[in-house]
């Protein structure tokens, strides 16, 4: 293996790319504004849940209740309503999720330490929102009511509850260094997808394979410049992780720089072997979006707990590189692991990556067929 075959390679296809203004784009342009996109939209936070109250105690007490709820943040008043029927009709209209009755005497038996009765009712049609605000629904009303009645429980509980990682509990913090493995698992693979493809659509495969270019130079050659694009791809997202969307940054950056290089030189090699198993630019670009984002979204725990999937699907996972990169990213973003933390998940990563060039070196052959 020269090195100088494999540079001349890489200078052709680098040329293939400045005179192919949408490659470019795709290859910069299409990271950053999935990045935004996706980091905007996709939050598992809960707040300013719209809520309507009807009161029909209209006591200091319960004034005092419903103050509580709006101080807290998470739920937005929209409506006081002036009967039981207005609620149904908010609830049922989609113009609140959730719904506070307050009955009669409720300052009465507040006042003599009894049970006060509350009805809340919350839209379900959302389970995962519906969840998280009745947890917050219990937790306030728990609170509020030994604010308002100024007792405690007989027995005083003083918690001391610390959060590692991500103290204040922002999903963004965990969910944007997971896109930032799919995204470029789907970008790398996505780019190198279409370079044999390429060459057979045009009909310059022939030239190449009258060279004395050995199918390893080629395959390196190729590669070379897609993993410059995506070197550069990797940090600017890393950059818009910390800067723009505030994510800390608590790990090594060298440490980062060498496990997103293994993660994205086998990512590459997939793309190379879709490339090369397909020889048309439709059906691989097709095959790359089907390999790299659907098990990169639902198989490697950006979204989905794996530990909740059925068994079998447990097992797919475990050949999933955006599994073991979102993991590493997690652990050098949010907690600072050290290497040897993190040791078993660059090991899969380096398989995988030899595994996957491996292939395509055998599958590629220097003869017209």
């Amino acid at each position: 293996m020269k090195f100088i075959r494999i540079k001349a390679v890489a200078r052709k296809e680098t040329l293939q790319i400045w005179r192919d203004p949408l490659s470019l784009a795709l290859a910069f342009v299409m990271p950053v504004l999935l990045l935004v996109i996706f980091g905007y939209a996709i939050t598992l936070d809960v707040n300013n849940l719209t809520t309507i109250v009807y009161d029909a105690d209209r006591s200091s007490t319960s004034r005092a209740l419903i103050e509580e709820f709006t101080a807290s943040g998470y739920f937005t008043v929209v409506r006081y309503a002036d009967s039981q029927r207005e609620i149904d009709r908010y609830l049922d209209r989609g113009l609140a999720r959730v719904a506070v009755s307050i009955p009669r005497d409720f300052a009465k038996h507040a006042g003599r330490g009894n049970t006060a009765p509350l009805q809340v009712i919350v839209d379900g049609s959302d389970s995962n929102t519906a969840a998280i605000a009745i947890g917050y629904l219990s937790a306030l009303t728990e609170i509020a009511g030994r604010r308002i009645a100024g007792r405690s429980s007989l027995l005083r509980v003083d918690p001391r509850i610390r959060v590692w990682y991500n103290p204040e509990l922002k999903s963004r913090n965990f969910i944007i260094p997971g896109l930032i493995a799919v995204i470029m698992m789907v970008i790398a693979a996505l780019l190198t997808s279409l370079t044999f493809a390429r060459e057979w659509e045009r009909g310059t495969m022939e030239q190449l394979i009258s060279t004395p270019v050995k199918t390893v130079e080629l395959i390196l050659g190729k590669m070379a410049p897609y993993f410059f694009i995506g070197f550069i791809d990797m940090i600017l997202t890393v950059l818009m992780a910390v800067f723009v969307f505030d994510i800390p940054f608590r790990g090594s950056l060298f440490m980062l720089a060498v496990l997103s290089c293994v993660f994205l030189f086998g990512v590459l090699g997939l793309g190379m072997l879709i490339s090369i198993v397909a020889k048309s630019q439709l059906v691989a670009s097709q095959m790359a979006m089907v390999a790299t984002f659907l098990p990169a979204f639902l198989f490697s725990g950006f979204m989905f707990a794996i530990m909740n999937m059925p068994v079998p699907l447990q097992v797919i996972s475990r050949i999933v590189p955006a599994r073991y990169f979102i993991v590493i990213l997690k652990g050098i973003f949010l907690k600072g692991n050290p290497f040897s933390i993190l040791a078993w998940d660059a090991l899969f990563l380096v398989i995988y990556g030899a595994l996957v060039f491996a292939i395509a070196n055998r599958k590629f052959r220097k003869k017209i067929v």
